[in-house]
């Protein structure tokens, strides 16, 4: 295809694009309307379902074939990752010998703030359902609050406290108990993903049905899988050419 036929192409499809979204800017209510159909509909279910966070119910239970869709993405990127920077026959570990030790302030507050954002990222994951927050935020929270073993020590002990093997399985595990939840709704149900847990007391840790243990289970997914994207980029800036010697 030569480059004016692209280019072509692009066009029509700009400018497709841009159609569809000027008829949607057209239909849409004006500014400081108090039309508001989706919020009138997903609030009342929201409550109906013990879900104090709205937000929370939206993303794990009105709409939570999305969030199922959201997560496999996220597995296929890391899978993605994982394969396009696997070591290659010609590199070995680099040693880490040589590099700049933190300073003494950094260790200090990294391995401070090293378990209160554990726990605070604990927290996130747990009352996704009931405080704004949830299974993304508190797993991506997770994963980074790891790190700071890095940020205030050094790689090797990073090392020691992340099992790669089991954080691999950890993603799988979440991905696969979101499903299962999925299908167990149909069981009880009928529909995929259905809310079939007692909703419990509206605003207490012990409500809102399904919606904090998908939460649970995301939290998990992302965690772990965040955890190991990072992983595979630490090993390639610590991997060196046999051959050249120098970092890959």
């Amino acid at each position: 295809m030569s480059r004016a036929v692209r280019w072509w192409v692009l066009g029509a499809g700009t400018a497709g694009v841009g159609l569809v979204l000027l008829l949607a800017f057209l239909q849409m209510p004006s500014f400081g309307s108090s039309h508001h159909p989706y919020r009138d509909a997903a609030v009342p279910a929201a409550v109906a379902h013990g879900t104090a966070n709205v937000v929370g119910s939206v993303t794990f239970d009105q709409r939570g074939i999305d969030t199922l869709g959201e997560e496999a993405i996220f597995f296929g990127s890391v899978l993605a990752v994982l394969v396009l920077l696997r070591p290659e026959d010609e590199e070995e570990p680099r040693p880490e010998e040589g590099s700049l030790a933190p300073l003494q302030s950094t260790r200090l507050f990294g391995y401070l703030l090293l378990p209160l954002s554990l726990i605070t990222g604990l927290d996130i994951v747990a009352h996704g359902h009931v405080t704004p927050g949830g299974g993304f935020q508190g797993g991506i929270m997770l994963a980074t609050a790891l790190h700071l073993v890095y940020v205030a020590g050094r790689y090797r002990s990073l090392e020691q406290l992340r099992p790669m093997p089991l954080f691999e399985s950890g993603e799988a595990a979440g991905v696969a108990a979101f499903t299962a939840l999925g299908f167990a709704g149909i069981a009880v149900t009928g529909s995929f993903l259905a809310n079939f847990l007692p909703y419990g007391t509206f605003g207490q840790i012990l409500s809102a049905g399904t919606v904090p243990l998908l939460n649970i289970a995301v939290g998990v997914a992302v965690g772990s899988g965040g955890i190991v994207l990072l992983g595979q980029f630490f090993t390639q800036v610590f991997l060196a050419d046999r051959e050249k010697g120098s970092g890959s």
